[in-house]
């Protein structure tokens, strides 16, 4: 299956991602760079901060993500066009983010697929439809050999949010990922009884995408995620 998670941010670089911004944000103030005005290049600010080079590159998709950067192909990298105190304050508050506890990601997953998976159902092409029947054959191979299948679980979802159309949302689903793929096991959401029983709710919820049916494949969903309703609103 030639389907992978591509993580935007992961707990073992957090530190790193924090050290990085946190030097850009200095190097912006002493440098008086102002809205619009181009950032060194990724290797001079490797060799700058003492890390490599993609770790610069998560850290500048992560100031895209929120605005604050601008990178344009074959040009560079640019500072967005916002007041300096208003960056300042951003990168500050992107700092100051906590790492977020299970429940509200959880909650946050809910709500985004409920969407995505009714968009997916409008949406999605043929060649969507066997990127989600890929990933639920490898949760079903995963599970009949009673092997941990959490990430293609998240696979499958993951196919869902592509075939939805939204950028947007597929990047969120890709953001809280990592988070979920740690968290299962600790807070024991998955058991084995639940994944058999998963199987047939992966076909179900397939089987309403394919028959561009939004509304059942939102009802199939929630049904999906009846434990973890459970957990988020009875906790």
């Amino acid at each position: 299956m030639s389907m992978k998670i591509e993580l935007l941010n992961t707990s073992d670089n957090q530190d790193i991602q924090n050290k990085i911004i946190s030097g850009l944000k200095d190097f912006i103030e002493f440098k008086n760079l102002e809205p619009g005005e181009k950032l060194p290049s990724e290797r001079m600010l490797s060799e700058r901060f003492g890390v490599s080079r993609s770790h610069i590159r998560e850290a500048i998709q992560k100031l895209e993500f929120f605005g604050i950067l601008k990178s344009r192909p074959q040009s560079g990298t640019f500072i967005a066009d916002i007041g300096r105190v208003a960056m300042s304050g951003m990168m500050d508050d992107i700092l100051r983010l906590e790492k977020s506890d299970f429940k509200s990601l959880v909650e946050t997953r809910i709500l985004l697929e409920l969407k995505t998976v009714r968009l997916a159902a409008l949406r999605r092409t043929e060649a969507d439809l066997k990127k989600i029947r890929e990933a639920l054959d490898a949760y079903k191979a995963k599970v009949h050999a009673n092997k941990d299948a959490v990430e293609e679980d998240l696979l499958f979802h993951l196919a869902i949010a592509k075939a939805s159309k939204n950028s947007t949302m597929n990047t969120f689903m890709l953001i809280i990922t990592p988070e979920i793929i740690t968290n299962f096991e600790k807070y024991h959401v998955c058991d084995a009884n639940q994944s058999f029983l998963g199987i047939q709710e992966h076909e179900d919820i397939y089987e309403a995408i394919a028959s561009g049916n939004p509304q059942l494949a939102k009802e199939k969903m929630k049904v999906h995620f009846k434990i973890l309703y459970q957990y988020c609103y009875n906790t």
